[in-house]
């Protein structure tokens, strides 16, 4: 299953590459940012699809989705384990 879920921005990495260290109930991993317009900051959230920042999200509404994910469990524990073992 692939899910949007909400990251924040922990530390930007390559401005030119546009890419941005993000976290997601603490796993870290790189993603791209370019879909946001080159406007992101640290502690933003965003809500991230397969390594891709889709848009900008306030807190509030990602501390709301992150619970309703937690609450799938399997599903949502299934996507914190394949984003540990991804790559980019």
């Amino acid at each position: 299953m692939c899910l949007g879920i909400p990251a924040q921005v922990v530390e930007l990495i390559d401005a030119e590459l546009q890419l941005a260290k993000v976290d997601v109930s603490g796993v870290r991993r790189v993603v791209n940012v370019a879909l946001l317009g080159g406007e992101i900051a640290v502690g933003d959230w965003v809500l991230l699809h397969v390594g891709f920042a889709l848009s900008r999200i306030d807190e509030q509404e990602a501390l709301a989705t992150r619970e309703l994910l937690e609450s799938l469990g399997a599903p949502y524990e299934q996507e914190l384990h394949e984003l540990r073992a991804s790559r980019i």
